[in-house]
């Protein structure tokens, strides 16, 4: 219960600081993308059913704020939580290189996939601009953030991992 709450609290802040405080730091009219940071780090942390999870709830948190339709990038959220989860066992939990690529990896193929839908199917055909000049300096400057994030993340959820330990030892020792 405890974590459904901490995961909670930490979803509804990002919104609220992706609103209020991240626009200010605009670079070039990008922000980056803090939810996905999130989405991918749980997953990568948690494994991929709770990536899920979380990026379907972050998603829609970001469609009821920001987005045009309904369920829209809670789809997206879900989807990129179960991917990134799937690399959950295979890498070094303390490395921070892999989460730093996997947020660039992330971007690229979430905005590509916004571009295709959003864009390319009303006759925009400029993939190259929207690279440019928004994935590539969305990618960056999400790169840039994801290394403190993470490094937050990762402390929560040795937290929450070492109450659940010590709530769910059954015989100890003395």
């Amino acid at each position: 219960m405890r974590r459904i709450l901490i995961t909670a609290l930490i979803l509804i802040l990002n919104i609220v600081f992706q609103s209020s405080v991240l626009p200010f730091f605009e670079i070039r009219g990008i922000i980056p993308n803090t939810s996905l940071i999130i989405i991918m780090s749980f997953a990568l942390l948690r494994g991929s059913y709770e990536g899920a999870l979380i990026g379907f709830f972050a998603g829609l948190l970001q469609d009821t704020f920001f987005g045009n339709s309904l369920c829209y990038y809670a789809l997206l959220g879900m989807v990129t939580g179960f991917v990134c989860g799937k690399f959950h066992q295979g890498f070094f939990r303390e490395n921070y290189a892999t989460p730093v690529f996997f947020s660039i990896l992330t971007v690229f193929v979430y905005e590509t996939f916004v571009y295709i839908t959003g864009f390319l199917f009303a006759g925009n055909l400029h993939y190259l601009y929207f690279l440019i000049n928004i994935i590539l300096p969305e990618a960056v400057y999400t790169a840039f953030l994801t290394i403190g994030i993470y490094r937050i993340l990762f402390s929560i959820n040795d937290y929450m991992e070492g109450k659940e330990k010590h709530k769910r030892r059954l015989f100890t020792i003395k």
